[in-house]
């Protein structure tokens, strides 16, 4: 009779006839041996790899958890306040890996500013003691506003972060990019002498038949969506390149263009929902407008745009199951530039534009009116026109020998004032470099070691740098990224200063991003490669 079994089963059977088939029954016996030994030992490896596979499994869609938390870091004893200052701090937790991003509405992470240099090892070592969390794990991003925190910022970045870990929930993921380019600027003028100026506060614009083209900017927003599993969202994380430092009307403390941004992230989003930016390589991105001096300065305007792009952005992002979390920490050194010989260049540009300053017979109360009677009517300046022909018809030209005077003398003063310009530039610029040049000296090293994050959260992936990265860098590592959504942050857990393109470096003394860094023109290759690695490994 013939047995059909189920995959797996063992068929027992009895014999009905022993004596007669007893002999028969041994010898099929003996032949079954090795083969009934070998189906058990597969049936047992079998159903070792199918146990080990369901725990792989279940540990792969194992949800990710989330949690996030804001802590007011407003100083309100400096003044009047025109808005909130936070730490927000997002807390990722994986079967195998914990991270911790915090965002912080600050100038910068110690160096400038008034984060201390000790704050982010203080931070790390309470989170790892009290917490449990890896210091390498831990990610703080300055926004770079020049609000002003309080001084017990420390504290609350812990507390932030400790809130965040005591309500982690499982949450589902989602990434994607927004679209603004109505707000930013690229602030370094590319002049027809070949050099480059840039648009600051600290000193006056080159003339404008002076200056030829501009830089780009980055419009993109990245985006990173995590929403509880009931639908909420629980964080957004944000992150676009741009300088916030607007300001409000009366200058009044401000977490600036992010800060309105953000808020407008939460108001509009599920309750509770925490908004964290993070800076990009906005080294040398202005907020538009920057130097307009016919309105009041108000950040508010452009946060409302980004912060609505966003949001547009976070509408369209599909957030799924993903557990996959990742976290690369890595040292970088990166060569430090002498700058002795660029100092002593400018100081001789220095000398030269003093001695070119000439004499003239106006100053500013009889220029002015001057300026203003030579631009209403070029032809009759001094006098209405009845006069001069009145004296043509006489044979005298005492009014046309006074314009020609006088146009020699507003043009002296004119190139005077234009040296003067030049001279803050230079000025300005020179202290940057004499103060670089003395820690260079001071640290007895041609090196800097700078702190590298590499974070993939789902299919959303960040490389960070601790310096001013300007724009270019940004757009050459997404370039280069095998992944669709690459984002950068600069301003990251330190500060050294601007991060300017090999390029720009060479521009040395004419632009803050080149004098207000400490960086030799090599770093920028170093830089691009090893992000590429670590690109390469989420």
């Amino acid at each position: 009779m013939k047995f059909k079994t189920s995959p797996g089963a063992v068929l027992v059977t009895r014999n009905l006839n022993p004596c007669r088939e007893c002999s028969q029954e041994g010898r099929s016996a003996r032949l079954l041996a090795p083969i009934r030994g070998a189906l058990a030992s597969f049936l047992i490896s079998m159903a070792l790899v199918l146990v080990g596979t369901s725990a792989t499994s279940a540990a792969e869609v194992a949800p990710l958890s989330a949690g996030a938390a804001k802590v007011d870091i407003t100083e309100r004893n400096a003044g009047p306040v025109n808005d909130t200052l936070y730490a927000r701090a997002l807390v990722l937790k994986s079967a195998k890996t914990t991270a911790v991003l915090v965002s912080v509405d600050a100038v910068a992470i110690g160096e400038i500013g008034y984060i201390k240099n000790d704050y982010l090892p203080n931070v790390r070592a309470r989170l790892q003691k009290e917490l449990g969390i890896s210091p390498t794990n831990v990610m703080v991003n300055a926004s770079h506003c020049h609000g002003i925190v309080c001084a017990d910022v420390e504290e609350r970045t812990f507390q932030a972060v400790k809130a965040a870990v005591q309500n982690l929930v499982p949450v589902r993921v989602g990434s994607g990019v927004g679209h603004e380019d109505r707000i930013s600027e690229n602030r370094r003028l590319k002049l027809k002498s070949g050099k480059e100026a840039d648009v600051r506060h600290a000193y006056s614009l080159p003339p404008d038949d002076e200056v030829a083209e501009v830089g780009p900017i980055d419009p993109q927003i990245g985006i990173l969506r995590l929403d509880r599993l009931d639908g909420r969202t629980l964080a957004v994380v944000y992150n676009f390149a741009c300088h916030p430092i607007q300001g409000v009307q009366g200058g009044a403390n401000t977490a600036d263009v992010t800060g309105f941004a953000s808020q407008v992230i939460e108001d509009n989003l599920s309750e509770g929902t925490i908004a964290l930016f993070l800076q990009g390589c906005g080294g040398d991105i202005n907020p538009v407008l920057y130097k307009d001096v016919d309105h009041p300065r108000h950040a508010e305007p452009l946060g409302n745009m980004l912060g609505l792009s966003a949001l547009k952005a976070v509408r369209k992002v599909k957030c799924l199951e993903d557990a996959r979390l990742t976290v690369i920490n890595e040292m970088l050194t990166l060569p430090r530039a002498d700058r002795e010989e660029r100092i002593n260049g400018l100081e001789t540009e220095q000398r030269r534009l003093l001695q070119s300053l000439k004499g003239t017979s106006l100053n500013f109360k009889t220029f002015l009116p001057l300026a203003v009677k030579y631009n209403a009517s070029s032809d009759f300046p001094s006098y209405s026109s009845h006069r001069y022909l009145h004296d043509k018809t006489l044979g005298r030209d005492d009014w046309n020998k006074l314009d020609v005077e006088n146009r020699k003398n507003m043009q002296q003063y004119i190139a005077n004032i234009h040296t003067m310009e030049q001279l803050t530039r230079v000025q300005t610029n020179l202290n940057l470099l004499k103060k670089h040049q003395a820690s260079l000296i001071a640290s007895g090293k041609r090196t800097v070691d700078v702190e590298l994050l590499g974070i993939r959260i789902g299919d959303f992936v960040l490389v960070t740098f601790p310096g001013e990265l300007t724009v270019r860098i940004g757009l050459n590592i997404k370039k280069a990224s095998p992944h669709e959504k690459t984002f950068v942050a600069g301003y990251t857990n330190g500060y050294i200063y601007y991060a300017p393109t090999a390029e720009q470096l060479l521009n040395t003394g004419e632009a803050q991003e080149d004098c207000d860094s400490i960086l030799a023109p090599e770093w920028q290759k170093l830089f691009e490669s090893r992000a590429a690695e670590l690109l390469k490994q989420l």
